[in-house]
C-alpha cells in the first residue's frame, strides 16, 4: 500500500477534532506495516499551515465543534513541523508540476462540472496518481469520491 493524504486528514493527526482516532489508527499502521511514509507537497505544507490557523479564525467567528487558539494553533504548527523532521511517518516530497498539472486539467475536465469537486480536492487526487499512491486518506467525502472515481482505495 502507497498512501496518500489530504489537507484534512493531515490537519486531523495534527489538530484533532472528531476524525482524530481514525488518523492517529492510520499513522501507527504505517509505523508497524513498513508502508512508505506519507508524501508531503509544497502545495499540502502550505494548506496544512493555512488550515490549522484558519481553525483560529472559524473558533473566533463561532462555527460549532471547532475550538482553537492562537496558542493551540502555533502547538499544531510545531507538531507538524516535527512530524515533517523526524520523517517517521511524513515526508517532503518534490512533485514533477508540470505532470501535476496536465493531471489536473485532466480531472477537472473529466469530472468537475458533473460532481462540483474543488480544485483542491482536484489538486490533491492529481498529486496522489503523480506520486504514483494507490490510496487516499481523507475524511472529505468529495475528496474521497473524486479518488475513488479515478481508481484510488479510500479510508
Amino acid at each position: 500500500m502507497t498512501p496518500y493524504a489530504d489537507t484534512n486528514f493531515i490537519t486531523a493527526l495534527v489538530s484533532g477534532g472528531m476524525h482524530r482516532a481514525e488518523a492517529h489508527r492510520l499513522r501507527k499502521e504505517i509505523l508497524e506495516s513498513g508502508w512508505p511514509r506519507l508524501p508531503i507537497t509544497f502545495l499540502t505544507r502550505m494548506e496544512v499551515t493555512n488550515a490549522i490557523h484558519q481553525q483560529v479564525f472559524l473558533t473566533r467567528n463561532g462555527v460549532p465543534g471547532i475550538h482553537a487558539s492562537p496558542e493551540a494553533a502555533a502547538v499544531d504548527e510545531l507538531l507538524f513541523a516535527e512530524e515533517l523532521q523526524l520523517g517517521e511517518t511524513m515526508i517532503l516530497t518534490d512533485i514533477d508540476l508540470g505532470m501535476l498539472g496536465e493531471i489536473f486539467d485532466t480531472l477537472a475536465h473529466r469530472h468537475t462540472i458533473k460532481h462540483g469537486f474543488r480544485a483542491y480536492d482536484v489538486i490533491h487526487v492529481a498529486s496522489a496518481l503523480v506520486l504514483d499512491c494507490d490510496t487516499f486518506w481523507s475524511f472529505d467525502a468529495k475528496a474521497k469520491k473524486l479518488a475513488k472515481l479515478e481508481g484510488l482505495r479510500v479510508n
